[in-house]
Formats: C-alpha cells, structure tokens, sequence
C-alpha cells in the first residue's frame, strides 16, 4: 500500500509508478515528434503510437484495431450492450465514462468549449470544431456522384441516401420509411401526439426543438438569414434557400412520373397527389377532401363567407390575397404572362396554359360518349349538356330552357 495515502496496489510495479506522482521531482519524458511532455514512460509509449499508427489491440469479433487497451475495452460494451455507467439525474446509461461526463453537462447546462468568432458556446468539443467550419467555410466531405460538399461525414452519409434510395428506418405504426433516424423519431411524435416543447409567449406547442425556435422568431421579429442577391431577410435558412432558387431559376425537383420540375421538395410532394390521387386534408364541416393544405383553407372560406382582402378600386372582396392580386391585373392591365409561340399575352397562368394548347393540338379531355375532345375542361362540360336531357338553365321572361348557362345568356340578348 501507498505510504502517503493508503491507496491498495496488486503489484509493486504498480506502486511504484504510482509513487511518482508524490514525488516532488517529476521525470518528464518528451515525443521527438511533437514535443508533448509525460510523467510516465508507458504513457509516452502509448502517445508514439498516435505517429507510428500501431494498433496492437483488435476485437474478437469485428477485427477492429486500437491503439490503446482501454479503448478496445469500451469498444467491446458496442457488442455486449453492457452500459456500466448511468446518469444520478435520469438514469441514462452509457458504455463509456466520457459520455456520461458529457451527459451530465446537459442536467448541469454546463458548456464549456466556446467559439473564439462569435462566442456560441458547445457541450462538447467535436460540436465546436464542426461549427468552426461554419466561419472558414471548410467543407471537405464531397459526394462522389453530384459534387456537393459538407462540412462533416456524417452529413455526406445522410445525402449520399438521396442516390441511392435508401430508407433504412421505418415506422412501425404507418411503415412509412426515413433516409435518417432523426426524422423517423420526429415522425413518431406524430402517432404518439407527443408536443414537449411550448413557446413562453403565447403557449404553443412543437414536436422538435428547432421548430419552436424558428416560431419564436415570429414574436421577435428576428430575420436573421438574407438574400445575397436583392437582400430580403427570411425567418428561417430553409425560406432563405427556397427564395434563392427563384434569382438561380433552380428546379432541382423532378417528378418521376410526368418530369414536371419544381423549386420546393414540398412543391413536388404535393404534386405527386395529383398521380397517387391522394387527398389527405378533409373539411370538418362537409367532409370534402383535398391535396394540399391551401385548397383546404380556400374551400373553407365558402362555409364561413370570410374575405379579408379587399380590391382599393371597386370594393370587391376576397378569401384570398393571391386572388386579389390576380384580380387588380383587370384595373392595371398587366399581363405578365405571354405565349413563346405566338406572343399573346394574358392575366393569368391558366389562360396561357390553355392558349398553349391552341399551338400544340393537345386535346386531353374527352367526351366518353362520343369521344369528342377538347383543349378545355370547361369546353368538355358546355359539350356534355348535349347528351344530357335535363335543361338546368332557363329563362325568367319567357321560362324557355336550356342545357348550358353560354346558350341562356346569347337568349336573354332578344330580351334585352
């Protein structure tokens, strides 16, 4: 045993390494490589294989090599599932003492290792050199099939399943499959209905952190990501990056099924219904169905009549601010949209889009009793009254009917 402090030793190589550290003269023992300095001459010794790459230990299971025993030992709990050391506070566990220091620091709210350019402190050493990256720039990880580049490995793994497909985590509630864990366990919240993170402000609650903090900015105004190109400031990185693509003319997003490109992944996920036939969004007060959220919300202006935005010319009003933007084009004359064939110009997409239709001869909608066809939906219906027998339409002044509102209005001119 140690005669200054009683410490119990199965060896006397043992005790005496561990006298040196009583000793009031230190031998210090230097690597030529480096100039690192040890008390020990074994610790110098295990430090010389960090030049050499010796790796002398290696598991029985794996074959993976190290340079140091106590490594291949924490190693070895990754196939034993042992976890020795657990947490007082929640009683996470963990195979490694290390991880269960850098565990605590989140009962403590400890951060020591902080970021000499902006001051943004980290829990864990690995977490500030990946965000000292974001100052130099440093993205030395590239994909090998688009060239893109990050700044860590693990996200070049993550996007290297955009190549490949692959979506190795699946729900065991939906079996809808992830490329990544985290947005599988994001996902999850949906089933359990689990919101753990609330806004001090006005209460509301989120599935993930990052949510919560990009809803915060909403109460404090903070816009903290601008355009290099016209310098509008956005919320959020991912609005910052989808407003880009418009000055970049970017459609990165292709739909398998009829190559129509888009500029937002969402934008393509909500196109890909119109294939599939999905309609997820249902009217809680008619139980009619819809692809997207917004047709959702438009439809339900019909049940409570709002329409908050009014035209400053003729008072008219409505449900929409994109359908008060359409309708001043009618005050203004703009008619932003024109024909590369022919150059015509109209008010609206959908006008264009069907003229285009006058230059291609595309006629996709057809009559299925006599297989007439049509550039125009509406053409196709005015078309269908000829085979039906009821006459919806009539007449006020002399009662006379017709089978479509056009004819009704070309008879009221005799009235009139």
């Amino acid at each position: 045993s140690c005669s200054e402090c009683g410490q119990q030793f199965n060896n006397k190589r043992s005790l005496q390494s561990h006298m040196a550290d009583h000793s009031a003269v230190l031998k210090y023992f230097a690597c030529e490589e480096c100039g690192k300095s040890f008390d020990k001459k074994s610790h110098l010794s295990k430090h010389m294989r960090v030049h050499t790459g010796e790796k002398p230990f290696s598991c029985d299971l794996c074959g993976q090599s190290f340079s140091i025993k106590s490594t291949l030992n924490s190693h070895i709990r990754i196939h034993t599932g042992e976890k020795p050391f657990g947490c007082d506070v929640c009683g996470h566990k963990f195979s490694i003492k290390s991880s269960l220091s850098k565990h605590i620091w989140i009962h403590t709210g400890e951060k020591p290792y902080s970021c000499d350019v902006c001051g943004h402190k980290f829990r864990a050493k690995s977490a500030l050199n990946m965000h000292t990256k974001t100052h130099t720039g440093d993205r030395p990880f590239s994909c090998p099939d688009c060239g893109k580049c990050f700044n860590r490995k693990d996200y070049l793994n993550k996007h290297m399943k955009c190549h490949t497909g692959e979506k190795p985590y699946g729900c065991d509630v939906c079996e809808q499959r992830f490329r990544v864990k985290s947005k599988l366990n994001r996902h999850m919240k949906i089933h359990t209905g689990e919101k753990p993170f609330s806004c001090e402000v006005c209460e509301q609650k989120f599935r993930v952190k990052s949510s919560l903090n990009r809803h915060i900015r909403v109460h404090t105004g903070d816009k903290p990501f601008s355009c290099d190109f016209c310098e509008r400031k956005f919320r959020n990185k991912s609005t910052l990056n989808n407003h880009i693509r418009i000055h970049a003319g970017e459609k990165a997003f292709i739909c398998d099924v009829c190559e129509q490109k888009f500029r937002l992944k969402s934008t393509l996920k909500s196109h890909m219904r119109v294939h599939t036939g999905d309609k997820p969004f249902i009217c809680d007060v008619c139980g009619q169905r819809f692809i997207g959220k917004s047709a959702l919300n438009r439809h339900m202006a019909i049940h409570t009549g709002d329409k908050p935005f009014g035209c400053d010319v003729c008072g008219k009003r409505f449900s929409e601010n994109s359908h008060l933007n359409c309708h001043m084009r009618i005050h203004t004359g703009d008619r932003p949209f024109s024909c590369d064939v022919c150059e015509q110009r109209f008010r609206f997409k959908s006008n264009l889009n069907r003229h285009v239709k006058s230059h291609t001869g595309e006629r996709p909608f057809g009559c299925e009793v006599c297989g007439r066809r049509f550039f125009q939906k509406s053409a196709l219906n005015g078309h269908m009254t000829i085979h039906r027998r009821d006459k919806p339409f009539g007449c006020d002044v002399c009662s006379r009917r017709f089978t479509a509102k056009p004819a009704l209005r070309n008879h009221m001119r005799i009235h009139t």
